[in-house]
């Protein structure tokens, strides 16, 4: 199952950039968050932690949506990893193949 995460920082920030990009992605579910990065406090991406499974995909807009650092980003997928969750960020992904 593929499962979305969209967070943005501040109750004016809008979210549809993400859903729409993570829907067009095939999402069937999509959890999110309206907190800072820099906040621990997130309840959708603990939630969806939770809920993956193994063979799942973990899908964002964008590596910073995920995590509050890179060490953060690191631990998050080193744990997806050993649960043998896949993990896919749409844009930087994008990015990373067209500087390749």
């Amino acid at each position: 199952m593929k499962l979305g995460y969209a967070r943005c920082s501040t109750k004016d920030q809008n979210l549809e950039q993400q859903r729409k990009a993570l829907r067009a992605a095939g999402c069937e579910r999509i959890f999110e968050d309206v907190a800072s990065g820099a906040k621990e406090d997130r309840p959708e991406l603990a939630r969806l932690l939770d809920m993956a499974r193994r063979g799942d995909t973990i899908v964002v807009w964008k590596l910073d949506r995920l995590a509050r650092s890179i060490r953060h980003l690191i631990r998050v997928a080193d744990a997806l990893k050993a649960g043998g969750i896949h993990f896919h960020s749409l844009t930087d992904n994008r990015a990373m193949r067209e500087s390749w």
